[in-house]
């Protein structure tokens, strides 16, 4: 069976293409130790980090889901992990908010290989974003790291109004692009959100699995390393 004639490559941003969790764990090391957290009863940056985790992704997982918006999130996330560690200062809690924002979005880290395979993609397809983060903060990374210059359209779900896997979102994203999704392959590393969202719109799909991690769902494509897309696509 011949690859299908792929035009227009759409690519989720955090995990997939920029190093979401060593971009992270660098930022929240930093204010760890900016604000000697230490002192206040945490023993380490680690288990700051991976309690901070921990509250973040209940609260992006309820955030998808509607259930809360961007502000609460956003007051939340610091506000829970420091009461933790029973540290219950809220302006330490929205100047951790305040300044992760502003410095994690500055770091550099890409996925190994991200570089080399966009550049040999450019030439040959439409690349774009899909990507469920703010808009202003994601633009922040792609520009910061590099990225801005391979991708034609960065559709956001603050942008469009929509989240994934919500469809409406990759139908959005072929109106803006103008394309179809015969023509369009969708490669996130969420099972849920980037792949069943692509597939229920349609999409066929490229699931980014770098650790191999074993799975139930039903996808088109599965790649370990970034450069297999090339095999894929070309």
């Amino acid at each position: 069976m011949s690859t299908p004639a792929f035009r227009h490559l759409f690519f989720d941003l955090d995990r997939t293409l920029w190093d979401m969790e060593k971009n992270a764990r660098e930022t929240l090391a930093e204010l760890y130790f900016k604000y000697s957290l230490d002192e206040r009863g945490i023993q380490s940056a680690n288990e700051f980090i991976f309690h901070y985790n921990q509250y973040n992704d209940v609260l992006w997982d309820r955030y998808r889901r509607r259930l809360i918006d961007k502000a609460t999130l956003r007051a939340l996330r610091f506000k829970q992990t420091l009461a933790h560690f029973d540290i219950h200062d809220k302006k330490l809690a929205t100047i951790f908010d305040e300044e992760y924002i502003s410095e994690a979005p500055k770091k550099k880290n890409l996925v190994e290989g991200t570089i080399e395979v966009l550049t040999e993609l450019k030439p040959e397809f439409q690349l774009h974003i899909i990507t469920n983060g703010f808009h202003e903060t994601q633009l922040h990374k792609i520009r910061n790291s590099g990225l801005e210059e391979f991708f034609a359209e960065i559709i956001s779900s603050e942008g469009s109004g929509h989240m994934k896997p919500d469809k409406k979102i990759f139908d959005h994203a072929l109106k803006k692009t103008k394309a179809n999704k015969e023509e369009s392959l969708m490669i996130g590393d969420d099972l849920v959100v980037d792949i069943a969202g692509a597939r229920e719109a349609g999409w066929k799909q490229v699931f980014y699995n770098p650790g191999g991690a074993e799975h139930d769902e039903e996808v088109t494509y599965e790649i370990r390393d970034l450069k297999e897309l090339l095999r894929i696509v070309k």
